[in-house]
């Protein structure tokens, strides 16, 4: 048991009456030490959402005698993020009725900035639910697929970093990385892939290169919510494998990726894994808040978002069969997936040392656009 020593004698009445409420915060406070962590932690929760909250740090006293708020990153990482998602997911499916719809997506279209004049359906009212509305097809011609890029961009979108993958790590956003092979998992079988063997000794990123004189390129855009909300593939490549991982979903808000570190690795995300002329070649689709459900068109046994997850866990799946030993081949610019509100999309690939990306950070892109070329 803890014990707090309680004043006796003069000592009650000579201390100064400011000190009588410090004395009462110290001994509650000795008392909350005493909880167990999780116990402690509830408690604490309420005073820290207030500390961050209230003007003027109005509760900073708090602190001189013992108290310390949780963090704002573990405060955030305490958010029930998948709860909220699928609960979300199922607003999204509720049918609208039809004098409700143009007032809705009016709103969401004026928030966001969204350019229905290249949906497919301008008409609003077409849209049963907030689900059809976010998925919403366009019209052919607007999103012409360059063709003289040997890469083009899977979706619209912000670029937030790109170029040569260093040390292993990529970057998120600029200043912030996160490992590689945390991002990606380990290394798949040489059968799915059928890449070259690697001397187990080299690094992951030198494993994941197949070709001398190789170097391994990644590229980083960001989904708002008001951009179209499918991709595409980016070149000429083949599918081999699908790896899942369940996890959080924080919101992959630029913002956001500046204050939680490995921010992508935390967060569920579906890599598709394969090669095309040049090499090694994946695409990983990163969930977000709202953003629970991940499509991918030709994987009908991927279900993104369940209730229940091992942390850490990942779910394997090869392309790769006796009756398909090709995997899935895509072809630049074709229909992959879907996202049901906005994410990001995470490109990471080989290519010769001359690959030069025609792009700017920070700058706005849509899919079909040309990311880059030899």
């Amino acid at each position: 048991m803890c014990q707090s020593n309680a004043l006796q004698g003069p000592d009650l009445h000579t201390g100064k009456w400011l000190q009588f409420p410090q004395l009462a915060l110290r001994r509650r406070l000795g008392q909350l030490s005493c909880m167990s962590r999780p116990a402690l932690k509830l408690r604490s929760w309420p005073l820290t959402i207030l500390y961050y909250l209230l003007p003027f740090g109005a509760l900073k006293p708090l602190t001189r005698v013992g108290w310390r708020p949780v963090s704002r990153v573990a405060l955030y990482k305490s958010v029930p993020t998948r709860l909220l998602s699928r609960a979300w997911g199922r607003l999204n499916q509720v049918e609208l009725p039809t004098w409700l719809r143009k007032p809705v997506y009016s709103l969401y279209i004026w928030t966001f900035g969204v350019n229905m004049k290249e949906a497919a359906v301008e008409d609003l009212h077409h849209y049963r639910n907030l689900s059809e509305f976010f998925r919403r097809k366009l019209k052919p011609q607007a999103r012409p697929v360059c063709c003289v890029h040997s890469v083009i961009s899977p979706s619209d979108g912000k670029i937030l970093n790109f170029g040569q993958v260093k040390n292993c790590e990529v970057e998120q956003v600029k200043g912030v990385t996160y490992s590689l092979e945390s991002f990606l998992g380990p290394r798949i079988s040489t059968e799915d892939l059928r890449f070259s063997e690697v001397p187990p000794g080299n690094s992951f990123q030198q494993q994941l290169v197949t070709k001398e004189g190789n170097e391994l390129y990644h590229c980083v855009i960001y989904l708002a919510p008001g951009d179209y909300h499918c991709f595409h593939s980016p070149t000429d490549w083949r599918v081999s494998h699908r790896r899942h991982f369940p996890g959080s979903l924080m919101s992959v808000n630029p913002g956001v990726a500046r204050w939680i570190k490995e921010l992508f690795c935390h967060n569920e995300r579906v890599v598709l894994t394969g090669d095309w002329k040049h090499g090694f070649f994946s695409l990983t689709a990163v969930g977000a808040t709202n953003v629970g459900s991940i499509r991918i068109y030709f994987d009908q046994d991927l279900h993104t978002n369940s209730p229940r997850y091992s942390k850490g866990s990942y779910n394997d799946f090869s392309f790769i069969s006796n009756n398909n030993k090709e995997g899935i081949p895509m072809r630049k610019g074709e229909h992959l997936g879907e996202f049901n509100l906005g994410s990001t999309i995470v490109l990471i690939f080989e290519a010769p040392k001359d690959f030069k990306f025609q792009l700017k950070a920070g700058q706005k892109i849509r899919f079909g656009e040309a990311l880059g070329s030899l």
